[in-house]
């Protein structure tokens, strides 16, 4: 490393880490009360295992794939520049983590365990990082030749097409390789209702999820030098766009009101470093009003049972981010300029070609070796008790 590193910024970064980290609890309460209560505790066991099981991946071969760097070397190299590395590789892990977590949502309540540990371990070591370094690091040339063509590079300062379209689109996949949760759509037409086991954990999620998204956006600049005030007040104007949105388009249900925050910030994290906060509160309100209207669509007119609504609010939202950052960053919308539509609409169309493309490949290769989906029966019984062997509400506890 060439460039010179200083403990504010290696703390910078790591601040940065944990606070993506904890982001992984809101995924987990997020899905907990989304879910019924007899697939609660599989929700919490999915999202840290997922973690874990990406972090291996991550670090023996997807940072290689997507920068070509690696960490077998003696700690004393290690620790130069106060370790700097070794904090970017963690803060860029969470990102990679949030994959699976994403996925996670979409497949809840009928998945087997072991097979979605596996993807895990295939998408955060191979898939996710070939993208993350076509966009991030420049690998194979494609964002020289976008530059060279249009002007300017595919821009995603923090993520709404490297992490969230991506992770949406490969959920989307796996979604529709699995099917629908049994009994959610009948050979008549009737669609039976699955509404959310506890809207205030549902709440807790979503406002954790909020909370560490400064860090997510924020702290995207990885040096403290590069911290900037207009990302954290893009993003919060995005999140309240998305949830006023999301707050009328679907008429006060505290199910929508909760994600429509989710939306706005999924969607302003490619522009957010070049767009005004009013460019920033556009994209937050249309993002709010697609993720309620697709949702519907989704679940009720093409009936994909994604439970979450993991492809609206991350693969669509997510693309709409980053076709969004190439309009309200250029300075007719008073934005900061040197973005281009056309390497936003490239870049975005390539990162859901291979998010839906390597979902493809992966569930449709899991699901042809040992299969994805529990049994009608492990079903019924609910993921807690078949997998995990207790239930987030035992009805009887032990008196000794």
């Amino acid at each position: 490393m060439e460039q010179s590193f200083f403990p504010g910024d290696v703390l910078f970064v790591l601040l940065g880490a944990i606070m993506v980290l904890a982001m992984h609890a809101g995924f987990a309460f997020l899905e907990l009360g989304t879910v019924r209560k007899k697939n609660q505790v599989n929700a919490l066991v999915k999202i840290l295992s997922d973690f874990a099981v990406s972090t291996l991946a991550y670090f023996f071969i997807g940072y290689g794939v997507a920068y070509g760097v690696h960490f077998f070397v003696g700690a004393g190299q290690l620790q130069t520049h106060h370790g700097f590395a070794l904090v970017k590789f963690f803060f860029l892990l969470t990102f990679a983590a949030a994959i699976p977590a994403i996925v996670s949502g979409g497949i809840a309540e009928r998945a087997r365990f072991s097979p979605q540990l596996a993807a895990t371990f295939i998408v955060v070591g191979f898939v996710y990082p070939f993208f993350e370094g076509l966009a991030w690091n420049g690998n194979f040339g494609l964002q020289a030749w976008l530059r060279a063509t249009f002007g300017a590079p595919f821009h995603d300062f923090a993520g709404s097409v490297v992490v969230h379209a991506m992770g949406g689109w490969i959920g989307l996949a796996a979604v529709l390789l699995l099917g629908p949760r049994r009994g959610r759509y009948s050979r008549d037409g009737a669609i039976a209702a699955h509404p959310p086991s506890s809207i205030p954990f549902l709440a807790l999620g979503a406002w954790i999820l909020v909370v560490g998204w400064f860090g997510f956006n924020v702290m995207s600049a990885q040096q403290a030098d590069g911290i900037s005030g207009l990302v954290a007040v893009n993003s919060l104007m995005a999140m309240v766009g998305g949830t006023l949105a999301a707050l009328a388009a679907g008429r006060n249900d505290p199910g929508f009101v909760h994600n429509g925050p989710l939306a706005g910030l999924v969607a302003v994290c490619a522009g957010s470093n070049v767009m005004h906060p009013l460019g920033a509160l556009v994209v937050g309100v249309v993002a709010g009003f697609l993720f309620v209207h697709l949702f519907t669509l989704t679940q009720n007119r093409w009936k994909i049972d994604d439970v979450l609504g993991v492809w609206p609010l991350h693969g669509l939202c997510g693309a709409w981010g980053g076709i969004a950052a190439g309009i309200f960053g250029q300075p007719a919308f008073g934005g900061v300029g040197e973005v281009s539509l056309w390497s936003q609409l490239i870049g975005t169309g390539l990162g859901v070609a291979v998010g839906f493309g390597g979902g493809l490949v992966v569930y449709g290769g899991l699901k042809w070796m040992s299969g994805l989906r529990l049994t009608a029966e492990q079903e019924y019984e609910g993921a807690d008790l078949t997998i995990h062997k207790i239930s987030s509400t035992p009805e009887r506890e032990a008196i000794w």
